[in-house]
């Protein structure tokens, strides 16, 4: 039998609400701050990196999908409207085009080459200048902890 209980201790609960709200806040900021300041949503913007951090800027859906973690039908869809405005092209595979891919267009890498210096910024303002070089290196540390522990409790 488990004999862990129920609730958060408050301990728990503390670092995982701050958690929560620093996760949130970053987000919001970030988001804001970047269509104050480029064409590109949130979406947008994460689509966007996802392509060009491969050397052709072109993914198959399914690995754009892993790679986003997003669900098939909210990419199908975010990438309907990017498509739309010239941001992405759909493509089919070579195989009878059964399989599907998302390519990142000129106008799209202009968008993003345009944004990235400003979000890099803010990143740099909001999080890395906020902690030392150890802090920083600690943090990653703990982020890689938790994403390798989410990757076992899911398997």
């Amino acid at each position: 039998m488990n004999d862990t209980p129920p609730w958060l201790t408050p301990a728990q609960q503390h670092a995982w609400r701050t958690f929560v709200r620093l996760h949130q806040g970053l987000d919001a900021t970030l988001v804001r701050d970047l269509q104050a300041h480029s064409t590109l949503s949130g979406a947008d913007y994460e689509i966007l990196v996802a392509l060009t951090d491969v050397p052709a800027g072109r993914r198959s859906f399914s690995d754009l999908a892993e790679a986003v973690e997003w669900e098939q039908s909210r990419l199908s869809h975010q990438i309907t409207r990017m498509a739309r405005r010239g941001l992405v092209a759909r493509d089919s595979s070579a195989e009878g085009g059964r399989g599907r891919s998302v390519s990142l267009t000129p106008a799209g890498r202009r968008a993003i080459e345009a944004a990235a210096p400003r979000h890099a910024a803010m990143v740099r303002r909001l999080v890395v200048d906020a902690l030392t070089p150890d802090e920083l290196a600690t943090l990653g540390l703990i982020c890689e902890r938790i994403l390798d522990h989410m990757d076992d409790v899911s398997r």
